[in-house]
C-alpha cells in the first residue's frame, strides 16, 4: 500500500482532515500504487464551496489590474515549473516527458489569453437611446463555478478553465480526475504563491459522491465538464435541473480523410502520430483514416512503416515516443476492442497485444494496432476506443467520405489530407464538425478561438476558453439611464417611448 496521500486544497491550503474514502493512483509504467487520493465527502466538497463562495465576495470586486497582475504572476510561475509539472502528469498519467510538456504550454496559451481580461470583458455602450437617455451593458462574474475535468490532460485542461474564470472575477472549485490528481495541488501552490487570496481556488478530489454534490450545491452556479458523451450527457442533464449554466464537452471519433492526391508521406506522419500520440488517450486523436479511392494502397505500407519504429517505454526515458495507458483496467478494455475488431472481421495489420517493455514488465503498455477494412457497423468503428488503436475504412468517393463523417453521432474534430484547394473548401463548408483540420491532424484551436464539438461531442451552448469561455464565466447586465436636470417634467403616466 502507498503511503503517499494526496488531499485537497481548501482556502488556501492543504486540507489536513483524513478521508473515510481514496483511490489508487499508478505509475502507468511500472503498474504500481504510488499513492492514495483522498475522495471528498459532500462535506468536504460544502466545505470547499463555502469556501469559494465567501471568497467571491470580494474578489469580485478586485480591480481588473490586480487580477491581471496575478495571473501574469502565475503564468511566469508555470513556465518556471514547467518541468516539474510535466514530470508529474508523466508518473500518473504515464505519456512520454515530451508530450507532458506541451500539454503544459497548451495550457500556459489559455493563460496567457486570460492575462487580457481587461479587454475581453468588456461591455457596450449607447448614448442617447431616448433623449438623454443612455443604455450599456457590464458583464459581471457569475459567483462560484467549478470545474470536472479527465485524467487525460490533467494540466490542460484545467488550465482551460480556471484563469479564464477568475480573471473574470468568479471562485472556483476543481475536481480533477482521482487518477492523477498531483498537478492540480502543485497548481493550487502556484496560484497561491502568485498572491491569489484563500478560497479562490480549491481542488476536491474525489468520484461520483464529489461530482454530485457539485452539481445539487446551490451556491454553485456553473459547471465545467470534459469527458466521455455519457457523462458530460448526465453532467448536462444534472447541472440545468439544479439551475446552473453547464457546458458539457463529450466523446469523439475523429476522422481522417485522406483523399488519392494527398502527399501520402505527410498523411501517414499524421495519422501515425494523431492515432498513437500519448497512447491514443486524446480527445482530439484520430481514431478512423477514411480512405477514398486508391489512397489506401499507397497509405498503409507507409504507415507500417512508422508503427514499426515506434519506440513504445517509459514516458520518463529518452527516447520513449509512446507510453502506457492509464490503469491495467482500460489497458484491458482497449486490448479486448481488438480482440472484438478480429471477431467482427477487421484486417489487423499492426497488432499491439501483448507487447513487452524492456525493464517493464507490470506497466499498463499496448502497443499501437492497425486495422484496415474497418466498416462501420463494427465496434471498432461506432465507440471511442480512447487508446492506440487506428482502423482504416475505404470509401470510393469523396461524397461518400463526406457522407460517413456527417452521419456520425459524434462531431468533436476531424481531418482532411489533400492538395486540393476547390476540395479542402467544399469540405470545411460542408463538414459537421466544430473543429476542423486541413492537412492538420489535430486542429485543436488556439486560446482566442474556442474548443468544442458539435452534436453528441457537446452538451450545452458555449464552448470552452477563448471568447466563449469569457461569456460562459460572465452574465450581461443591461442598464438605462437617466440623469435628472433642471427642466424636470413632472409626472408621466404613460408607457415610456424611445424618441
Amino acid at each position: 500500500m502507498a503511503s503517499k496521500t494526496i488531499t485537497h486544497w481548501i482556502d488556501g491550503k492543504q486540507y489536513d482532515r483524513p478521508a473515510d474514502r481514496h483511490g489508487d493512483v499508478y505509475n502507468p509504467a511500472t503498474g504500481e500504487v504510488q499513492a492514495r487520493a483522498a475522495f471528498a465527502s459532500p462535506a468536504v466538497v460544502d466545505e470547499a464551496v463555502e469556501a469559494a463562495a465567501r471568497a467571491s465576495q470580494t474578489w469580485r470586486s478586485v480591480s481588473l489590474a490586480r487580477r491581471t497582475k496575478i495571473l501574469f504572476a502565475f503564468r511566469q510561475l508555470v513556465d518556471q515549473h514547467q518541468h516539474e509539472i510535466a514530470r508529474l502528469v508523466t508518473l500518473e498519467h504515464g505519456k512520454v516527458l515530451g508530450d507532458a510538456l506541451g500539454e503544459v504550454n497548451r495550457g500556459l496559451e489559455v493563460i496567457e489569453f486570460a492575462c487580457g481580461i481587461a479587454d475581453l470583458a468588456k461591455g457596450e455602450y449607447s448614448e442617447n437611446v431616448s433623449t438623454e437617455v443612455d443604455s450599456y451593458s457590464i458583464r459581471q462574474p457569475l459567483g462560484v463555478v467549478a470545474g470536472i475535468t479527465p485524467f487525460n490532460f490533467p494540466a490542460m485542461v484545467p488550465m482551460w478553465m480556471y484563469p479564464i474564470a477568475l480573471a473574470c472575477g468568479n471562485a472556483f472549485v476543481l475536481k480533477p480526475s482521482e487518477r492523477d490528481p498531483s498537478c492540480s495541488l502543485f497548481c493550487a501552490q502556484l496560484l497561491a504563491d502568485a498572491g491569489l487570496p484563500p478560497g479562490v481556488f480549491n481542488v476536491v478530489h474525489g468520484d461520483k459522491a464529489a461530482v454530485d454534490r457539485l452539481l445539487e450545491h446551490p451556491k454553485v452556479a456553473a459547471i465545467s465538464f470534459v469527458g466521455s458523451t455519457p457523462i458530460a450527457q448526465y453532467i448536462y442533464e444534472t447541472g440545468t435541473r439544479h439551475g446552473k449554466r453547464v457546458q458539457a464537452l463529450g466523446g469523439a471519433k475523429n476522422h481522417m480523410i485522406v483523399l488519392p492526391d494527398a502527399d501520402m508521406e505527410l498523411a501517414a506522419d499524421a495519422a501515425v502520430s494523431a492515432g498513437y500520440g500519448s497512447a491514443g488517450e486524446r480527445c482530439m486523436a484520430i481514431s478512423v483514416v477514411v480512405a477514398v479511392g486508391t489512397a489506401a494502397d499507397k497509405l498503409i505500407p507507409l504507415m507500417k512503416q512508422r508503427i514499426a519504429v515506434l519506440k513504445v517505454g517509459d514516458g520518463l526515458e529518452p527516447g520513449s515516443e509512446m507510453g502506457p495507458l492509464i490503469n491495467g483496467a482500460h489497458r484491458d478494455k482497449v486490448s479486448g476492442y481488438v480482440d472484438q475488431g478480429v471477431a467482427e472481421g477487421a484486417t489487423l495489420v499492426a497488432d499491439g497485444r501483448g507487447l513487452s517493455v524492456a525493464g517493464r514488465p507490470h506497466g499498463f503498455f499496448l502497443g499501437p494496432t492497425l486495422f484496415d477494412h474497418v466498416q462501420p457497423g463494427m465496434a471498432i468503428y461506432k465507440d471511442e476506443i480512447f487508446g492506440p488503436v487506428l482502423g482504416v475504412t475505404r470509401v470510393a468517393t469523396y461524397d461518400d467520405a463526406i457522407r460517413l463523417v456527417n452521419t456520425n453521432p459524434y462531431a468533436n474534430g476531424v481531418a482532411l489530407f489533400t492538395n486540393d484547394g476547390g476540395a479542402a473548401r467544399k469540405f470545411q463548408h460542408e463538414v459537421e464538425v466544430g473543429m476542423v483540420g486541413i492537412n492538420v491532424p489535430i486542429p485543436v484551436p488556439m486560446a482566442y478561438y474556442s474548443f468544442g464539438g458539435w452534436k453528441a461531442s457537446l452538451f450545452g451552448d458555449h464552448h470552452i476558453y477563448g471568447r466563449d469561455g469569457v461569456h460562459f464565466y460572465t452574465r450581461t447586465k443591461a442598464i438605462t439611464s437617466r440623469w435628472p436636470d433642471p427642466r424636470h417634467r413632472g409626472v408621466d403616466l404613460g408607457f415610456p417611448q424611445n424618441r
